[in-house]
């Protein structure tokens, strides 16, 4: 049995926080610089180059990418060999998100109640998923989630008829009519299987994978290619003034569902995409 302190979670959560929020992932950087070759008209390859422009001053001065820092979310992974000493999880990440948006002066988003709307004014409570795996480690992985892109995601309880082409139409369909609105280019989150909160889980998830990873089935693997293609001919472009580059990838996660369902959740990201991995 490995013992890890609760302090050492909080630390690490809070460091996470803060260097999410400022520091593009390198994956999403080369797909900015991809994008601006790739595009024909100087409006679209202008707005890359600012794009490019703002990383790099969000990473030489760690300010955020975005004023909107997201709500925290996190997929933490504990191994059954670990005792957490101190803190339970749930308070110690709390905790270091409560010390990352104060001591990096990160926007706090959070309200205590939807409807009351009353600002809890460290951005916490996170929202967290746990899973339970082999060893004698912890592994946290961070999305800062902003709402320009989360309020243009969706869900929908197809019929097992409707079968792939359904689940198509339906991924595009949310994208064409989110337009500009999520700051594209956008990644894709899609999940699909399991129940309807499970879908809206595995979408949520999918959003966290490097987009030069495709799924690990051939089959989805060519799948999110497709729904890729189908996205890019709808021609919003960058900042939605239109352009060949909507999407920079569609990630694809599944999950085993019941014989008379096919749940299938979109979550959609803004161009920065941002998450951190910590492996404690």
């Amino acid at each position: 049995m490995r013992i890890v302190k609760s302090e050492d979670i909080t630390n690490a959560v809070r460091d996470m926080c803060i260097s999410a929020t400022c520091h593009l992932n390198r994956d999403i950087r080369d797909a900015f610089v991809k994008g601006m070759e790739n595009e024909r008209s100087e409006v679209a390859k202008g707005v890359f180059k600012n794009l490019l422009q703002n990383a790099d001053i969000a990473d030489a001065k760690e300010v955020p990418i975005c004023q909107d820092t997201g709500m925290a979310v996190f997929f933490a992974e504990i191994g059954k060999e670990v005792f957490i000493e101190g803190d339970t999880i749930t308070e110690a990440i709390n905790k270091g998100v409560a010390k990352g948006y104060t001591e990096g002066y990160l926007r706090k988003s959070v309200v205590a109640d939807p409807l009351n709307r009353v600002n809890t004014k460290d951005n916490t409570p996170a929202v967290i998923y746990y899973d339970y795996t082999d060893g004698d480690k912890i592994k946290l992985v961070f999305a800062p989630k902003g709402f320009g892109s989360e309020n243009k995601g969706g869900l929908k309880m197809l019929n097992p008829s409707d079968g792939v082409d359904g689940v198509i139409d339906f991924v595009v369909d949310v994208v064409r009519h989110a337009g500009a609105n999520p700051c594209p280019p956008i990644v894709v989150g899609v999940g699909i299987g399991g129940t309807m909160d499970m879908a809206a889980v595995q979408a949520k998830r999918a959003l966290t994978r490097d987009i030069t990873v495709r799924n690990k089935d051939p089959y989805y693997a060519a799948l999110e290619e497709q729904i890729l293609e189908k996205v890019n001919k709808l021609g919003i472009g960058p900042a939605g003034l239109g352009g060949v580059t909507t999407a920079m990838a569609v990630n694809i996660e599944t999950y085993p569902t019941h014989i008379a369902g096919l749940p299938v959740a979109v979550n959609i990201n803004c161009h920065a995409t941002r998450h951190a991995v910590r492996v404690i």
